[in-house]
């Protein structure tokens, strides 16, 4: 039984057709609990994504981190973007930091079935920054910004359209980002890469 996540919302949210299956949660982990995830979200200083082995998350964060492999996450999850998950390996990475050639216009690679972002931020006061979903390689042709406060959650289809991306921001921007991929092979391979990436960062600080 989940007791972080909100999955009562999660599962009211209005699902999108357009321009590809998603759906937005204002707040996905419950307000009992959020600051104290937030507080135990990892300190990461440099930008790029790192896998969960090369972290070190607090207490709170990592019983978030139990809830969202849980079944009740992934069946809401299925059910919203009519996906089968239920045997589907599931990839986290983690963002702490944005650089000024991160948000960059992009779709999402063929091996991922389902991309999941959740933020973890103080209020949000900054006008760049803010996920948008878009129709096009346009970044003004959005039809939806997420300010990414913490708890905000967007859930996507992964289509050959799935456009997203959002305007230039140098700073804290933390986030925890699940992928539903193919198999344990796209899964090794995503975490393989994640893995090294985060490695090398370290070694050139």
């Amino acid at each position: 039984m989940s007791r972080l996540l909100d999955l009562k919302a999660v599962s009211a949210a209005k699902i999108n057709d357009v321009p590809y299956p998603y759906f937005t949660v204002e707040r996905s982990v419950s307000d009992e609990f959020v600051e104290e995830v937030l507080h135990d979200f990892p300190k990461i200083t440099s930008g790029g994504s790192f896998a969960l082995s090369e972290v070190n998350p607090g207490a709170r964060f990592n019983e978030l981190l139990d809830e969202l492999n849980g079944s009740a996450f992934r069946d809401i999850i299925s059910e919203k973007l009519q996906l089968d998950l239920r045997e589907r390996p599931m990839v986290i990475t983690l963002r702490g930091v944005s650089r000024a050639k991160d948000g960059r216009i992009h779709t999402d690679s063929k091996s991922k079935i389902a991309t999941i972002l959740i933020y973890f931020n103080e209020p949000w006061t900054a006008a760049s920054g803010k996920l948008r979903v878009l129709g096009s390689e346009n970044m003004d042709d959005y039809v939806t910004e997420i300010t990414p406060d913490a708890g905000a959650m967007i859930a996507f289809k992964v289509t050959e359209n799935c456009w997203h991306g959002y305007p230039a921001f140098e700073g804290t921007r933390q986030s925890i980002q699940i992928n539903f991929v193919e198999d344990e092979k796209a899964a090794n391979k995503h975490g393989r890469r994640h893995g090294w990436t985060a490695k090398l960062k370290k070694m050139i600080s």
